[in-house]
């Protein structure tokens, strides 16, 4: 398990993501929609040497039934579930979606990233 001398899952890779995150709200600005900060971020990540997959799909079952596919923003790392948004504030909805989409994708940890306004917003999720 990857885990830093506080004993924190992916604190490294974490604070690189946000850090990213950062550098791509510092270039753009705020106030675009959603996929902008998303491709930016794809694009950040292979500058930085940070592997990512952009939009994989993964099997929604229901009692071992196959009902549908979620498909995340990014998976960084091959570890870390990282969806952006732009909304007002990250609340509950958002960290719920997040629980949700790790217990998906069988991962422990979620970033959400916030590009609404000037300052950078996140939220690390662990499940």
């Amino acid at each position: 398990m990857n885990t830093d001398r506080h004993g924190l899952l992916f604190e490294k890779e974490t604070r690189r993501i946000i850090k990213c995150g950062m550098e791509v709200l510092n270039e753009l600005g705020h106030g675009l929609l959603e996929k902008p900060y998303e491709n930016a971020l794809v694009v950040e990540f292979q500058l930085s040497g940070i592997p990512c997959e952009q939009q994989p799909r993964f099997e929604v079952t229901y009692k071992g039934t196959p009902v549908g596919d979620y498909v995340p923003d990014l998976i960084v790392f091959d570890e870390i579930v990282v969806d952006t948004k732009v909304v007002d504030h990250i609340g509950d909805h958002e960290v719920g979606q997040m629980i949700n989409y790790l217990k998906i994708t069988k991962l422990r940890v979620g970033l959400i990233l916030n590009f609404k306004c000037a300052k950078l917003e996140w939220k690390r999720v662990v499940l």
